[in-house]
């Protein structure tokens, strides 16, 4: 199974400039969200961020949080606890043409969510990083975790929480992986500049 640009939405999260310091190889992750972010935007891929106690923990790192159509501030771990898998639905759900809506409600056809692949990215990957994502999956969405754009305090709980998301059905990539199976050709129009930023 490969991803592809139009049934996926990324969500990032968590990357809070109070949380970054703390991170292992932060500068890193930093990067990597932000090239996953920009190859997004390019490919017309929507995306959301979410902030666990933005006055606690400072809001999501600025270049990153201007790639977000909408940001969820939560103060559960678990950012579906607050209503992300609603607005998961909402996005990716097409809205009825004037002529569905005019037709007797028995006649109405409830409209498909196109975009049912979720890519996350964000940190901490052991606590609402992997909380968000379990419950994703309970929610019946496809979930992918872009493992070079994750962090934690620890690579050792990174690596756990990876180990357990494995093991629960989500998919690990990375960054040049989400690029190329979004792209899925080199005759896509935006091939060149994607691949200048993974380069």
């Amino acid at each position: 199974m490969l991803l592809t640009s139009t049934e996926s939405q990324l969500v990032l999260i968590d990357y809070q400039t109070r949380l970054l310091p703390a991170i292992h190889e932060s500068q890193f992750v930093i990067a990597q969200a932000l090239k996953l972010a920009k190859i997004a935007k390019l490919l017309r891929v929507p995306t959301i961020g979410t902030e666990q106690n933005p006055d606690g923990l400072g809001p999501n790192d600025p270049s990153l949080k201007a790639f977000c159509a909408q940001t969820v501030a939560k103060t559960h771990f678990d950012a579906c606890a607050e209503g992300l898998g609603d607005l998961l639905r909402n996005i990716g759900t097409p809205k009825p043409s004037s002529n569905a809506r005019s037709m007797p409600k028995h006649m109405q056809k409830e409209p498909e969510n196109q975009r049912q692949t979720i890519v996350l990215a964000g940190m901490e990957t052991h606590v609402c990083f992997l909380q968000t994502a379990l419950s994703l999956i309970e929610e019946e969405f496809d979930v992918w975790v872009v493992a070079d754009a994750c962090g934690s305090r620890t690579e050792r709980d990174r690596d756990a929480a990876f180990d357990r998301l494995a093991g629960n059905g989500a998919e690990l990539v990375t960054v040049e992986m989400v690029a190329f199976e979004w792209l899925e050709s080199s005759d896509h129009p935006q091939f060149k500049a994607v691949l200048d930023l993974i380069r």
